[in-house]
């Protein structure tokens, strides 16, 4: 897993900074990111798909993730924060997953940015109720 500072490698924040996305829109790829990451690894060492993965399991893998140990430590909120924010990645990576026919574990880096720029560029030339996210 990544250090903290650094839950994306140094490709896949290449990619996001080269989408024609706002900061927050950004921010949510990244954590789309992450949040696909952890899935995929919950679901290697569980033998479950990715969509089979329960929230339970996505705070427990939180939990024991060493890089965010040291934040835990610092603030004990900032688990339910983050596992929070990880969970609620589902929802556009489910949608990702639904748009191009891949399982989420066949879904790539290249296709998340791309989903989200889509979307942004919808809510920007229709408004935001006619985009997936309401950021």
């Amino acid at each position: 897993m990544q250090p903290l500072e650094q839950f994306l490698t140094a490709e896949e924040c290449a990619e996001v900074d080269l989408a024609l996305l706002s900061a927050k829109e950004k921010f949510s790829t990244r954590l789309a990111i992450y949040a696909l990451r952890v899935l995929k690894q919950i679901a290697k060492e569980t033998g479950l798909t990715v969509e089979a993965v329960t929230n339970q399991q996505v705070t427990n893998w939180i939990e024991k993730d060493e890089s965010i140990q040291q934040e835990i430590e610092v603030d004990a909120s900032f688990k339910s924060f983050f596992t929070n924010l990880v969970i609620s990645s589902l929802r556009p990576l489910k949608q990702i997953s639904l748009e191009s026919g891949e399982s989420m574990e066949d879904l790539t880096i290249k296709q998340v940015v791309a989903w989200f720029e889509k979307d942004a560029k919808i809510r920007r030339e229709q408004g935001i109720d006619a985009g997936f996210l309401k950021l």
